[in-house]
């Protein structure tokens, strides 16, 4: 099992990204126009590991994710990834990456 980072660090990293969070909110779900054609729902939680605001990130989620998660899940993401737009840096699974919900 792939060892996990505080998000504080998340935050500082490109891809490869290991973390364990609670999911602390979510925001409502909007419609994306995709690169390659057609539509797709994507929607901003806020997930944490800690008591800071460094221990806090976006996580964004995409299509059947977005029904999946809520608040107060814990989120395991493996293999992640990180992007920043607008100043603000957000983890997201990506296509290779993989998240559990509420894992035992």
């Amino acid at each position: 099992m792939s060892e996990f980072i505080p998000i504080s660090d998340a935050k500082k990293m490109r891809s490869g990204v290991n973390v364990e969070a609670v999911v602390k909110s979510k925001g409502d779900p909007r419609t994306v126009n995709l690169k390659s054609g057609g539509t797709v729902d994507v929607c901003d939680a806020v997930i944490s590991n800690g008591e800071t605001e460094d221990d806090q990130m976006k996580l964004t989620l995409w299509g059947d994710d977005i029904k999946a998660v809520n608040v107060g899940d814990t989120v395991v993401i493996t293999n992640g990834y990180t992007n920043e737009f607008k100043g603000e840096v957000s983890l997201t699974k990506g296509k290779f990456g993989k998240m559990d919900i509420n894992p035992q």
